[in-house]
């Protein structure tokens, strides 16, 4: 077996762990500042959104000499608005984009355009955007986003607890909120492959939060007829044992993406595999974030708060201090709830003291060496012993058989 199969046996067994649901508070820590620096990203640069959402218009070059430093001097020079040049290929090929223009700003900006890049007019395609076509797919996208949510929530809340359900819907709006600050930090353009990118986020993060929530199911089924650990403890170690799994999902999901954003987004120059795949690379990687850091912890930190719950811990804790138990050294024992109440314990230990049975004398063996019952299959357990009959011998003088 490999050390990362190693490592996720003995963390599924209990041998080692990490103790996230401990340490949550720490945890909410990190995930605060992170939000607030997205925020802060949101406000001071905000969202550059394409003109599939603002309207405008979007030119195609031929193959041409100009470079996109010139090609995007002369787009906004001739349209007055800032433009955003991509090439298309080896040949020389360019994708002019200029939000807010109308149909006669385009015209205009598209013979000014041919001119200045020596481009005859025809050769020079245009495609003009309007914004309320702009406004309908925000609103639909919206919409698909909000009834993603729902749905989600009631699953969650008929297949496993309403607890699990809010948790997941914070963990999944925690992914969207890192990963649309990240678009405004780096400045991508937001285009419908990011809403392609972002809905595509929300179903892997949920999925991993439904992996773990169900090893959280069902190592936490029927833990109050235990007495060896507290909810805390048990939702630690269900975690610790999907940790490598869900690890490996992350960093097998996480590979392709990688090489889209830094090969085909960075290297290629692919313009629309720059807008996904930046959605998808910090998006899968907040999603397996959250699933382990925020999920499970905050699901604890709302079972704890049931009165049930808080008072079979505060049992688990006192008996734990008065038999000075560690129950780092029970790391080893079944995941599964065991009955360690006092009258449990107090069962095993007399069914333990065992009357040792009479003595006997030893037969002595024949004189020719052959031992006594020699041909009987021997036992483990020793000879069977017959239970002494009350009624045999009566009658009888001698108290023998006839």
């Amino acid at each position: 077996m490999s050390r990362l199969g190693t490592l996720g046996a003995r963390l599924y067994r209990g041998e080692i762990g990490v103790d996230f649901v401990g340490r949550r508070k720490f945890w909410y820590v990190v995930s605060i500042v992170i939000t607030i620096v997205t925020f802060a990203g949101l406000g001071v640069r905000g969202l550059h959104m394409g003109v599939e959402f603002e309207g405008g218009a979007v030119f195609t070059t031929p193959g041409t000499d100009v470079s996109v430093e010139e090609a995007r001097e002369v787009a906004e020079e001739t349209s007055g608005s800032s433009a955003l040049v991509q090439t298309l290929g080896d040949d020389g090929s360019m994708r002019i984009q200029i939000s807010g223009l109308d149909t006669d700003q385009s015209n205009a900006t598209r013979e000014a355009l041919a001119e200045r890049l020596d481009i005859p007019v025809d050769e020079l395609n245009a495609e003009v955007i309007g914004p309320s076509w702009g406004d309908q797919i925000a609103t639909k996208a919206w919409q698909g986003l909000i009834i993603f949510l729902v749905l989600v929530v009631i699953y969650l809340a008929i297949a496993f607890e309403w607890r699990m359900a809010l948790a997941a819907l914070i963990a999944l709006i925690h992914d969207l909120t890192i990963t649309v600050g990240v678009y405004a930090i780096v400045g991508f353009e937001v285009t419908p492959g990011t809403v392609i990118g972002l809905l595509t986020i929300l179903g892997y993060s949920l999925y991993d939060t439904v992996v773990v929530f169900d090893g959280l199911k069902e190592s936490t089924r029927n833990f109050t007829k235990q007495n060896r650990y507290t909810y805390a403890e048990l939702a630690n170690r269900s975690l610790n044992g999907t940790l490598v799994r869900s690890i490996n999902t992350s960093v097998v999901a996480l590979l392709p993406v990688a090489g889209l954003l830094f090969i085909g987004g960075g290297v290629l120059g692919g313009g629309m595999l720059n807008d996904i795949s930046l959605s998808l690379f910090v998006g899968l990687t907040a999603g397996a974030y959250s699933s382990i850091m925020i999920a499970t912890p905050l699901v604890a930190d709302f079972k704890m708060r049931e009165r049930e719950i808080r008072a079979h811990d505060k049992r688990v804790l006192s008996k734990r201090a008065k038999r000075g138990d560690d129950p780092e050294l029970d790391a080893g024992h079944d995941d599964g709830p065991a009955d360690d109440s006092a009258d449990a314990i107090e069962d095993d230990a007399q069914a333990a003291e065992v009357v040792p049975p009479r003595a006997r004398e030893a037969k002595p063996e024949p004189e020719d060496g052959t031992p006594v019952g020699a041909g009987r299959v021997a036992s483990s357990r020793g000879p069977r012993r017959q239970p002494t009959s009350r009624g045999r011998g009566r009658g009888r003088p001698s108290g023998k058989r006839r």
